[in-house]
Parts: C-alpha cells; structure tokens; sequence
C-alpha cells in the first residue's frame, strides 16, 4: 500500500473535487481519493506508488492542474 498527498489549483467546489476523484480513480490499483478542496490537498491511496505523470494527466483530465511537489 502506498500513500500520496499532490497539490492542485483550481478547484473551487464539490464538482471540482467529484471530477479530480473520479479520474484518479480511473488510475489502475487506486484505492481511494481524499479531495480537500480548502487546501488543494489530495491524498491519494494505491497498491503501488503511482507515477508522478499518470496522476498529473487525470488531474488535467479533469481540468485542473498539479503543482509542487
């Protein structure tokens, strides 16, 4: 199991947060997305670190963006 926390800017709202989960959940052996949209936070669970690029391309999918990290 692996945990990651990513930064993201943009969201505004529960709609942002529902479409940043929804696409990192698209991303094999994710197990869970906590989406803080006060602090841009988001944590995300999987079976395995996931690679830095498939979550920043489910993050623009959704039409927001990573930053830091």
């Amino acid at each position: 199991m692996s945990e990651s926390v990513y930064h993201v800017t943009g969201m505004t709202c529960g709609h942002c947060a529902a479409a940043v989960e929804r696409e990192l959940k698209k991303i094999p052996g994710v197990t869970e997305v906590d989406v803080n949209i006060e602090t841009g936070a988001v944590k995300v669970a999987s079976e395995a670190l996931l690679e830095r690029t498939d979550v920043a391309a489910a993050i623009e999918e959704a039409g927001y963006e990573l930053i830091g990290n």
